[in-house]
């Protein structure tokens, strides 16, 4: 089956969709910045556990490498994600957002893309059927715009061997702060992403393709 990696995959929309695709048979790694919370996450889901932070580019390295010695890979999700935050727990607006507020924003949600795609494309260049699949958030059309191109481009930019590469825009998703209705809006979010994970994988298909978002 399918070997699969996910980026943050140890609460939200990462850990759910893990927690699918590990139903439907493929072999999934679980990526986690924290080796205690990644443990606990790949024990409850039945995956491999990788530590991964994407901000830091050793960890990247030794991530690609443990992969590479687990077998190699498939598929890579470039799920991992945060937001800005105050003390309270409430989110820091972007009209309020500060430089130094934003910097982990894009070290984590922009440059950590950059930073794994390129360090596991050699692993997915060996599959079959390789698929990057890059999960954004449908808060901004800016936001769609610039993953999709992304993804668009990945595929031209890779020989010799082509690589599939795929936008999944989602809308935001509950970590567990807002209760049963924000678990149901995660459960069906969850379902269109693995879903579509399924089916690219599946297809190994050039073209880009789009979950459907769901509002919280």
């Amino acid at each position: 089956m399918t070997t699969i990696l996910i980026t943050g995959a140890t609460k939200g929309l990462g850990f759910e969709t893990a927690r699918r695709l590990v139903a439907a048979g493929h072999t999934v790694c679980a990526g986690s910045r924290d080796a205690e919370r990644g443990r606990r996450a790949a024990e409850q889901l039945g995956a491999r556990l990788v530590l991964l932070d994407v901000t830091d580019e050793a960890s990247v390295a030794a991530a690609a490498r443990a992969v590479e010695a687990d077998g190699g890979l498939d598929v890579l999700v470039n799920n991992a994600g945060v937001e800005g935050r105050r003390p309270d727990g409430s989110v820091v607006g972007a009209a309020e957002a500060t430089a130094e507020q934003a910097r982990p924003l894009f070290e984590t949600n922009v440059l950590g893309v950059v930073r794994v795609t390129p360090a596991f494309l050699p692993l997915l260049q060996r599959s079959s059927a390789p698929v990057v699949v890059n999960v954004s958030s449908g808060l901004a059309s800016l936001t769609r715009v610039t993953v999709r191109a992304a993804a668009a481009r990945y595929p031209l930019r890779v020989p010799p061997a082509p690589v599939s590469a795929h936008a999944a825009c989602q809308a935001p998703v509950s970590t567990g702060r807002c209760g049963a209705a924000a678990a149901a809006v995660q459960e069906r979010q969850a379902s269109t992403a693995s879903a579509s994970t399924s089916r690219m994988s599946a297809s190994g298909s050039g073209t880009q393709a789009s979950a459907s978002a769901c509002t919280e």
